[in-house]
């Protein structure tokens, strides 16, 4: 079982009733401090009086410039013009004076003639490749090759073996128009090589090839063509 208390014996319930006065008391108290004026003692002090000082206007009086002074006018001198003899004796002199006029002397250049070309020493056994006039079997090469046809053997074992194709042969023709120095520059062998060897040797002179109209010895390369029937 609680206790119950007498509402006399309740000790707060006063504070609520108490805490609302302090509070308004207390605002009071700060409102009435604000609007509180407090006032010095103040010391009057006089300005006396101003002395008004009285400005003087002074009168500037208009100064006068003075005119500028008039232009100096200088007199104009007078030359003395002599008479006219004395100027026609002074033309007179200046004109017997002889103008000589130096003509610029022109030397003749001489032009040297160009110099001959040089002489090219052509060596008795010297062999060209290339001349001005190449040379040629009789009859042209068809002609020549006409002849290699006829006088071809064609080799046994290169026929029993069925070798063809170009033997590609190399001389020179001398100055008499002669086959030598016949070598074999690419071959396809079976017997074929030796057979355009002896053709070579055996075939007619050819015409000399020619530098400067004179017959010299020229290197030549042909190729000989050897196919079965």
């Amino acid at each position: 079982m609680e206790e119950k208390k007498k509402p006399s014996a309740d000790v707060y319930r006063l504070t609520s009733p108490l805490f609302f006065t302090g509070l308004v008391l207390s605002l009071l108290l700060v409102i009435a401090a604000f609007e509180f004026k407090f006032y010095d003692d103040l010391e009057v002090v006089s300005l006396g009086q101003l002395e008004s000082e009285e400005t003087e206007i002074l009168d500037i009086p208009i100064t006068e410039m003075p005119p500028p002074p008039p232009p100096v006018l200088q007199q104009p001198e007078i030359i003395e013009v002599p008479d006219e003899e004395e100027i026609e004796q002074e033309v007179e002199m200046d004109l017997d004076v002889e103008i000589k006029e130096e003509k610029p002397v022109v030397k003749p250049i001489k032009i040297d003639a160009p110099p001959p070309p040089p002489q090219v020493e052509e060596k008795e056994d010297e062999i060209f490749m290339v001349v001005e006039n190449q040379p040629e079997p009789d009859g042209g090469m068809a002609a020549f090759y006409k002849y290699v046809g006829k006088e071809m053997d064609y080799p046994k074992q290169a026929r029993r073996m069925g070798v063809e194709g170009r033997v590609f042969m190399q001389f020179v023709v001398d100055k008499d128009g002669s086959l030598t120095d016949i070598k074999v520059l690419k071959g396809i062998g079976s017997g074929c090589d030796e057979e355009a060897i002896r053709v070579l040797k055996n075939a007619p002179k050819w015409k000399p090839g020619k530098q400067r109209g004179r017959p010299v010895k020229v290197r030549m390369s042909i190729p000989i063509v050897f196919k079965l029937n």
